[in-house]
């Protein structure tokens, strides 16, 4: 974040370095030529003054002050080798405070913008709603699957079919795209199965959920989603790889989409099996929501807290801590620990689309879910997640009991 600040402080025009020594390839490739232009444009809106930064592991928030008073967010996303994943200023985003759940409900009402959610907590291995608004609707919510893959992964690891050691291998069809940094590596690159798993959930990286999609099968992912109690688990059958949602929504062929928006199921598992190639699509082509024709991962709210209690008894079956180190890593918001010892958390993108998602466990060990999805064919009024994430924050801190 300190060298962003100072680089906004720069006279210009664009970085007087290499872009990819601060950035990561996907970030330089997604704005091409016009990374100078959209930096430039930036400091001409400065000088600036930090007001505040909150870190949160591998993302932060500054608020920064221009020469007039204007009021801006500067938002940054890190990966594990330092270079810059996500960079990016705004006007401020001010949270509405929430004094109660009718303030979130009003919070939620967005034009042209479908909201679901559900606050709750686990009674006798039941649901008891704080919250809900349409709970039970099937939302689209970007890499909440991963929720499925970590449950079949640990269901493998606990029969022995599989092992945390184990080492898996980036072949070239399994490469994705970003969030995340294994798409980085070269062809034939190996990581072991904890660390794979580690990625997808606490970096949310694609391709390491494809790794691990490819190494159980589809089926084993498909009973997970079953066994977590999915109410209507055949919509996610055939269960996608990140890569294949990519290809088939924004890849080089403009007739995948409708082809899977019409298919039956036999038809789009024979669609999948004929795209099993490397990847053609790239992050500048992700430029319209495509959930409408069907395509993504579709839970309700729900759907989605179940999926955590289910990650949560996971934690407890695994005796080598393994799991509960991983989904622990990285809260999304920042976590008071005394009263909440265990934070969960996912996200999940794509456009028009966000998801987020918390599972918390107070000091007596009752565990509680909150639950946020929005959607909308405008991905402007849908946003980049901040302010629903900022909603998931606010309940969190002021609303939970």
């Amino acid at each position: 974040m300190r060298w962003a600040v100072e680089m906004l402080a720069e006279p210009g025009p664009g970085l007087a370095e290499d872009p990819r020594d601060h950035f990561v390839a996907a970030f330089v490739d997604k704005h091409g030529d016009g990374l100078s232009a959209l930096l430039d444009s930036w400091r001409a809106q400065g000088p600036f003054t930090v007001e505040s930064y909150t870190p949160v592991a591998h993302k932060g928030w500054a608020t920064l002050i221009g020469p007039t008073g204007d009021r801006f967010t500067l938002s940054i996303v890190i990966d594990s080798s330092g270079l810059i994943r996500g960079l990016g200023l705004g006007p401020e985003l001010v949270i509405p405070p929430l004094r109660d759940w009718d303030e979130l409900d009003a919070a939620l009402d967005v034009p042209g913008v479908t909201s679901t959610a559900l606050v709750a907590r686990l009674v006798d291995d039941r649901w008891v709603s704080l919250y809900e608004r349409s709970p039970d609707r099937l939302m689209p919510t970007g890499s909440a699957y991963k929720l499925y893959l970590l449950r079949a992964l640990a269901r493998a690891i606990e029969a022995g079919a599989v092992r945390w050691d184990e080492e898996l291998t980036l072949l070239p069809q399994l490469r994705s795209l970003p969030t995340g940094e294994m798409q980085d590596l070269p062809d034939g690159a190996r990581a072991t199965v904890r660390e794979v798993a580690h990625k997808m959930i606490a970096m949310s990286d694609n391709t390491a959920a494809d790794m691990v999609l490819h190494r159980l099968g589809r089926d084993a992912v498909h009973r997970a989603v079953v066994d977590s109690g999915h109410q209507d688990p055949d919509v996610l059958r055939p269960f996608l790889s990140s890569r294949e949602l990519f290809e088939i929504g924004w890849g080089d062929d403009p007739s995948l989409l409708p082809e899977w928006s019409a298919g039956d199921r036999a038809q789009r598992y024979e669609l999948l099996r004929r795209i099993e190639r490397p990847l053609t699509t790239r992050m500048r082509d992700l430029n319209r929501p495509v959930y409408h024709l069907g395509l993504d991962w579709f839970l309700s709210a729900r759907d989605v807290a179940n999926a955590l209690a289910g990650v949560w008894r996971d934690t407890t079956r695994d005796r080598t801590g393994t799991i509960r180190e991983i989904v622990t890593t990285y809260p999304g918001v920042p976590i008071d620990g005394e009263r909440w010892p265990v934070a969960v958390f996912k996200g999940g993108s794509s456009p028009g689309v966000v998801m987020f998602c918390w599972l918390l466990v107070d000091p007596a060990g009752v565990p509680h879910v909150v639950v946020l999805q929005q959607c909308g064919e405008d991905p402007g009024q849908v946003g980049d997640g901040l302010r629903l994430r900022g909603l998931g924050d606010r309940i969190i801190h002021s609303l939970l009991p």
